[in-house]
């Protein structure tokens, strides 16, 4: 078996803004296998600034994995265990090697054409009018679930775009998610909940920054609607620290991004413990391409979990790979018609 590592950089097609700054581009790497005539994939998604490896030795890693390929998946996933994103191409790389075609790693109802998998649609941090327009433009496109990006803008102004969509759709029309990507004072953090209260929100990301553990206990405890763990659980490896976390914090919600959680196996031993601990939770991608993107829908679909998943970030790229990935009222389709434009040798001259 061979392996080889290629970077891709992805170009936003306009300026995506978090409450850590606004992103023009995002750089992924992708694990290519080769073996008796095979290629198989995997897409190692890092965020700058968030994910637990983005670190100095993560190409040098990259490279080691390649090197060391002929030891197996299991013996990679427990080696590269401080390198999520990592784990999670060595798992893509190798279920593509072996399926049918490179791109139809998990074979379902979803890949057949026959069943959609909901999603939320993705509403960006930036001025009032650009987030109102964008609020507009999922609602028209059918989107029953909204996210919000808040702690970026004035507060005030964003109560006020929240206030916009209640005037118009009630919370049986229209679902909705804020993520403040650990933005609020943990001092202001629950008289912000009490103001977000009036809005009848379905849930609120990591409303104060990960690793104040005890504080974000005590708003678990007094909230007076849904917080979900996002940021918190990126760097908890081992099961019993999970668990720890899990029964210290008690959330309502957790969100799992393969990418920064250990790939499928890694999200998996996050689901399993939620559920002892009748915690609910829900998948979202990281800004993979639809490479990545691919994998985590097809594997979320297995899952059957029917609340709203957070993939629906193919079409923020001019770059992107073409897929049969489509989002239509809400849902994200597996098209059948559409094909992978996705040459090998192109791909691995680039």
């Amino acid at each position: 078996m061979k392996a080889t590592y290629h970077k891709y950089i992805l170009n936003f097609k306009r300026p995506s803004g978090t409450s850590r700054g606004v992103m023009t581009e995002k750089e992924t790497w992708f694990i290519v296998l080769e073996q008796d005539g095979k290629k198989g994939i995997g897409e190692c998604g890092i965020l700058r600034g968030l994910s637990i490896d983005d670190r100095p030795d993560y190409e040098e890693k990259l490279q080691w994995t390649c090197d060391n390929v002929h030891l197996g998946q299991d013996w990679l996933w427990e080696a590269l265990l401080a390198f999520p994103s990592i784990q999670f191409g060595v798992e893509m790389a190798f279920q593509s090697l072996v399926s049918e075609t490179p791109f139809l790693l998990f074979p379902s109802g979803f890949t057949n054409g026959a069943k959609s998998i909901l999603i939320n649609g993705l509403v960006w941090m930036g001025e009032e009018s650009f987030m109102k327009q964008q609020i507009e433009e999922k609602l028209a496109q059918g989107f029953r679930c909204i996210k919000l990006k808040i702690g970026a803008i004035d507060f005030d102004k964003e109560l006020q775009l929240l206030r916009f969509i209640r005037e118009h759709f009630t919370p049986e029309q229209v679902e909705i998610r804020v993520d403040a990507n650990g933005a609020f004072d943990e001092n202001l953090a629950l008289d912000k909940l009490m103001q977000l209260y009036e809005f009848k929100l379905h849930s609120i990301e990591q409303p104060i920054q990960k690793n104040r553990t005890d504080r974000m206990a005590e708003l678990c405890k007094f909230t007076p609607f849904p917080i979900a763990l996002d940021e918190e659980l990126i760097g908890v490896f081992a099961l019993e620290e999970k668990e720890q976390l899990l029964q210290k914090i008690k959330p309502q919600y957790i969100i799992l991004k393969p990418s920064f959680v250990g790939g499928f196996r890694g999200t998996q031993e996050w689901i399993s413990l939620a559920e002892k601990h009748k915690i609910g939770w829900w998948i979202t991608s990281a800004l993979e391409s639809n490479i990545g993107l691919n994998a985590i829908a097809q594997w979320t679909f297995l899952q059957d979990n029917s609340m709203p998943q957070g993939l629906g970030t193919g079409a923020l790229y001019t770059n992107n790979f073409d897929c049969p990935l489509e989002v239509l009222q809400g849902q994200l389709w597996y098209k059948n018609e559409g094909n992978w434009e996705f040459d090998f040798n192109e791909f691995l001259d680039f």
